[in-house]
């Protein structure tokens, strides 16, 4: 939970308040993808070895002896990895053993997709190409939490929705970030597209997001979906007027009103 809140501010507090079980599942889920994905945006590690390794972090998930995998794997690189990352075996491990097989396979899905981006050079032209991509990083852990809704306690929810709200999240991170990423020379926006253009594709995906959160029943999941949510409105509309990143006493505000 330490290495949570120093990685993640936006999700420490809800995952926090989960119920157990589902708590270490989500914990274990974040930080593996925090762990992977700092092998992504690594700024000294060269393309070539990012693919090496998030290729095989994909191979060690579907192994039946992860862990001693990714401790063969990561090791030889802690000089320049950060400690979420040389953890990974630690956050796998976390997980409850039944929940495991559903977070396992996201992770191993998601690196797979990570060293795909990092081979194309993050080429992103069309609305269907940033559609892929923020499926590879954020959809496809909205379809892994409602597979861990109904693992814990039998939720229903919506997957297509479900992808909606990972987008969503993940188009706020986009725009937020806009200047670091075309400083390291990524870009995120589609040919032709300005902050207007981002920002409608986000409250789309965001509306998807307030449906998804509508339909699910009283409990863990809503609980936990609200938070993150409600940040993401906030921040986009923050954007709108100019702004970038929420005060901390904003946030603190945003997450008292809606945790009740």
């Amino acid at each position: 939970m330490t290495m949570l809140k120093e990685t993640s501010r936006t999700f420490y507090i809800p995952i926090n308040s989960l119920e157990l079980g589902l708590k270490e599942a989500v914990t274990s889920a974040y930080l593996c993808m925090r762990a992977i994905d700092e092998i992504e945006d690594h700024d000294e590690l060269a393309d070539s070895l990012k693919i090496e390794l998030l290729v095989g972090v994909h191979q060690a998930f579907q192994s039946p002896n992860p862990m001693g995998e990714i401790q063969e794997l990561l090791s030889p690189h802690k000089a320049v990895l950060p400690a979420v990352t040389m953890q990974l075996d630690e956050w796998a491990q976390l997980c409850p053993t039944s929940g495991a097989p559903i977070v396992f396979q996201y992770i191993a899905k998601m690196s797979l997709d990570m060293a795909d981006w990092v081979k194309s050079g993050w080429n992103i032209h069309t609305e269907e190409d940033l559609d892929r991509y923020t499926y590879s990083v954020a959809g496809m852990v909205g379809e892994m939490l409602s597979e861990l809704w109904l693992w814990h306690d039998g939720t229903q929810s919506d997957r297509t929705k479900a992808i909606g709200f990972g987008r969503g999240l993940q188009a706020v991170n986009i725009l937020r970030n806009r200047g670091e990423d075309l400083k390291r020379g990524v870009d995120f926006f589609p040919d032709g597209w300005g902050f207007k253009e981002m920002q409608q594709y986000t409250r789309r995906n965001l509306q998807l997001a307030d449906s998804y959160i509508a339909d699910l029943k009283e409990g863990p999941a809503l609980k936990f979906c609200k938070v993150p949510l409600a940040l993401a409105h906030a921040t986009v509309n923050l954007i709108a007027v100019g702004g970038n990143k929420l005060t901390r006493d904003a946030v603190l505000k945003i997450v008292s009103r809606v945790s009740g």
